[in-house]
């Protein structure tokens, strides 16, 4: 199974993707340039967090005209299996491939810290066989987290069982504290109609090393990389 995660300038999260990745059984994971247009023959393209073209403007906005995204919305026509984690999902919001917008934290902060995810869409690949039952204690780090659409796009939302990940609490409830960021509806990631484009804030290759102190990641990496292969 081949894994691309593309490079922008300004991401500072591909080595620990890389690195996430590369760990699980039988995942051949590569480094792809912005400025290529050759995927490489992933079966998975992921666009790591960071902060791509420095986030001028807004985050995302410039990376969406980077040379490898025509290739990158291509593979999603054609039904590939797309990933952005928090500046990566704000590239995939920009682009068009994800609906909505990501917008300023409600603190109007930066957010640094564990936060506890539900899985909730059954279409979404990497959300689609998890426990709906428990919680996954997962990193978030970002400023503009706070995930928003009209009310039409938030029913269409619910309605195509999009809505992969809420933000909730150790026991598992939704409850104000545990919304780090204001997102709308505690949504903490959405994916395509088709569950096979998908963009969430927090960053589960960062939970995958128990010298680190977090191993939830680990259920969301295979999760997705077993869609793959189904």
């Amino acid at each position: 199974m081949k894994v691309g995660i593309v490079v922008f300038p300004g991401s500072n999260c591909d080595a620990d993707t890389l690195q996430a990745f590369g760990s699980l059984a039988g995942v051949d994971a590569r480094l792809l340039w912005h400025k290529d247009t050759d995927l490489q023959g992933s079966d998975l393209v992921i666009l790591p967090g960071g902060f791509s073209y420095g986030d001028y403007l807004r985050s995302g906005a410039i990376a969406r005209f980077a040379g490898i995204m025509e290739s990158v919305r291509r593979f999603a026509e054609q039904g590939g299996y797309i990933l952005g984690i928090c500046n990566g999902f704000q590239v995939l919001t920009e682009a068009g491939l994800l609906p909505g917008a990501l917008l300023r934290n409600t603190s109007r902060l930066f957010i640094s810290q564990d936060v506890y995810l539900q899985p909730v869409s059954r279409v979404a690949a990497m959300s689609k066989n998890l426990d709906t039952q428990r919680t996954y204690q997962i990193p978030i780090a970002h400023g503009e987290g706070r995930y928003y659409t009209d009310t039409d796009g938030l029913k269409s939302l619910q309605d195509g069982d999009q809505i992969m990940f809420r933000y909730v609490n150790a026991a598992g409830h939704r409850d104000e504290a545990s919304n780090p960021n204001g997102s709308l509806a505690d949504i903490a990631g959405i994916c395509s109609p088709n569950g096979r484009v998908m963009g969430l804030m927090p960053h589960p290759e960062r939970a995958v090393n128990p010298l680190l102190g977090l191993e939830d990641g680990l259920p969301l990496l295979d999760g997705l990389m077993n869609s793959l292969t189904l």
